[in-house]
């Protein structure tokens, strides 16, 4: 060999070798892809506190304890001053989001060495559960909060939502929990609260309107009717007198029945005596209609007769239909 091939030789070397490095990067590129595609959990163990882990299961045992004793101070409180009771509950509801984000904050803090190298391992676990386990949990979680500064409702109100109506007890971190008037607990989550219509009856005030109707025939003397049933609304115990207490007519066909419809707004004092408000109005006014004879809607015929100056008509109520 002579020394004019050896800068051949050298040049050849160099290209295999460039092409060696080339090729390990091109197949180390995918390794690196798939790193990145999902977080590394069993890294997380590295970065746990495990005496960390074991204290901190005190500490969520006293929580639960601190929110049962926030509870029953509450439900007492709200008894003995029950003018108060919607701001006892909204209390209590601020108090039960407080305990739950200090009691998960200082758990992660026990139980998780934050350096810069576990904050990142941490965030792309989390990531990664919240988009594939718990979005439905993260969405609801965020609805519990709009709800607690947009205010569609309030803890006490008496809300109807999809067919259920009844009194809100809490607005919690995942959903809200109605007792209906059959006393059935309705838990309803965050976000569907906030995707549908709600009706507040008294949105955060004790006082509540309740609409009533009444019926009566068109023969009858309707505007003595409706000063009974005012008068009845006024004389109930359960009455809010600060409130008017209108009454409005209006002549409709009831069952193929041509009568007169009766509505009556008065607002009871509390709304957690709205039927019982209902059912003491109702029954003053069937006993003051029975007293001052005003029946309800019946068929009605009529007869001619033929008098002096000509044919009249007159309307008489079927005995058989009163």
């Amino acid at each position: 060999m002579t020394w004019t091939d050896r800068p051949g030789s050298l040049r050849r070397g160099s290209s295999s070798a460039l092409a060696r490095v080339i090729a390990a990067l091109v197949l180390s590129v995918p390794a690196v892809a798939v790193a990145q595609d999902a977080p590394d959990f069993g890294r997380l163990a590295q970065f746990v506190r495990w005496s960390g882990v074991a204290f901190s299961l005190p500490i969520i045992v006293g929580a639960l304890v601190l929110l049962r004793l926030v509870e029953n101070v509450a439900v007492r409180f709200g008894v003995r001053f029950a003018n108060r009771r919607p701001t006892i509950q909204k209390i209590e509801s601020a108090v039960r989001f407080v305990v739950y984000l200090a009691t998960v904050a200082v758990c992660i803090g026990l139980s998780i060495r934050l350096d810069p190298t576990a904050l990142a391992v941490i965030g792309g676990a989390l990531a990664f559960a919240v988009g594939f386990a718990m979005r439905d949990l993260v969405a609801a979680f965020i609805a519990g909060i709009t709800i607690m500064f947009d205010r569609p409702f309030q803890v006490g109100d008496r809300v109807e939502y999809a067919g259920q109506y009844g009194d809100i007890l809490k607005i919690g971190l995942r959903s809200v929990r109605m007792n209906t008037l059959d006393h059935n607990i309705i838990t309803i989550p965050n976000n569907k609260v906030l995707t549908d219509v709600t009706s507040s009856s008294n949105y955060g005030a004790l006082e509540m309107q309740v609409a009533m109707d009444f019926f009566v025939g068109i023969d009858q003397d309707v505007r003595r009717a409706s000063e009974l049933i005012r008068e009845a609304c006024l004389t109930s115990p359960f009455v809010f007198l600060e409130q008017p207490v209108p009454v409005l007519a209006k002549q409709v066909i009831l069952q193929d029945y041509v009568a007169v419809h009766l509505k009556a707004r008065p607002y009871v004092f509390d709304c957690k005596y709205e039927k019982a408000f209902e059912t003491d109005v109702h029954l003053r006014v069937l006993a003051a209609f029975r007293a001052h004879g005003i029946h309800p809607p019946a068929v009605l015929h009529r007869q001619l007769s033929a008098g002096a100056d000509g044919p009249a008509e007159k309307a008489v109520a079927s005995e058989n239909e009163r």
